[in-house]
């Protein structure tokens, strides 16, 4: 049997509860879905617990074929959905580590796991499964904001330091992470500086603007190579008028269109990883952003695709 099922073997409204309906388990896998249910680091709205199972929901209205890339992404890897990782609320360290387990344990196999948040915070464990495995790994991260600031009421772990926890813990490779689509207001002038002085490429939205995503394309191919890279997406680098549900809004972004042609050229990098994070379901009743997440996580199974058809 071929997955995910398409609507001519079964109604998209009759679902398993997994991503496209995908299974649980088969062989030769080579993308592992994990829904990473944690939210209580986020510093304003809540929610993004109920992500997973929302974002699942909304991937029943998509297709298996990807036509940008010629590959069925979830079919051409044997992709399957672990469900998620049973995460604690109130406690971030031992989830951390149930979530590290969760995704080293699909590196392990040679699947490439890509994690559905929960807030930013979830990212750090999943950087600290694949440098384990990998060493210091490159890392493509989109978002409206760098998350590379140091405390919050003096709480070292929450969705917004997640970044230079993983400089100090020597997860990253500093002269391979590009931050992109950073914009918004600030607490202070030095916000995004931060992030320049721990060796992070910056790109502001501004700069993205002028400079157009070719440019820093190649910059990323050269600085990067053939480094192992994750990819972490946080939902707010779109502008809130096309993906609304989601914890710190931020207007001036990009629109779901220039996204996806984005995510799209992100071709030839060596993903170990991906996740896509704080998608808040409650806050947007018309579901396009839990359906925009739905489209990207596609995408990045068709990354994957891409590289194995080759």
């Amino acid at each position: 049997m071929k997955y995910p099922l398409s609507p001519d073997v079964k109604p998209e409204f009759c679902t398993t509860g997994s991503f496209m309906r995908l299974p649980a388990e088969r062989g030769n896998a080579k993308v592992g879905l994990v829904g990473m249910p944690f939210d209580t680091a986020a510093s304003f709205r809540v929610g993004a617990r109920f992500a997973p199972q929302a974002i699942r929901q909304a991937s029943m209205t998509l297709f298996p074929y990807h036509p940008v890339h010629d590959v069925y992404p979830f079919d051409d890897t044997n992709a399957i959905d672990i469900g998620d990782v049973p995460v604690i609320p109130h406690n971030i360290h031992r989830s951390y580590e149930l979530m590290e387990e969760a995704v080293g344990a699909l590196m392990d196999r040679g699947i490439v796991p890509i994690g559905i948040g929960g807030d930013h915070s979830v990212t750090l464990a999943s950087l600290r499964a694949a440098a384990k495995r990998y060493g210091p790994v490159a890392m493509i991260h989109f978002d409206s904001h760098t998350d590379t600031w140091d405390t919050y009421y003096d709480e070292k772990y929450w969705h917004g330091s997640p970044f230079i926890r993983a400089y100090e813990e020597g997860l990253v490779d500093p002269k391979k992470v590009f931050q992109i689509g950073i914009r918004g207001t600030l607490n202070h002038p030095g916000d995004v500086q931060e992030s320049k002085d721990l060796g992070y490429h910056v790109v502001t939205a501004g700069e993205l603007e002028r400079q157009g995503f070719s440019m820093i394309l190649e910059q990323m191919k050269t600085a990067i190579g053939d480094t192992p890279c994750f990819l972490t997406f946080d939902i707010d680098f779109v502008d809130p008028s096309c993906a609304p549900g989601t914890g710190t809004l931020e207007v001036g972004g990009f629109s779901s269109r220039e996204t996806l042609q984005m995510i799209r050229s992100l071709t030839g990098f060596n993903y170990v990883g991906f996740d896509l994070v704080e998608v808040l379901p409650s806050y947007d009743p018309t579901q396009i952003t839990s359906l925009l997440a739905a489209t990207i996580i596609h995408d990045f199974a068709s990354l994957v695709a891409v590289k194995t058809k080759r």
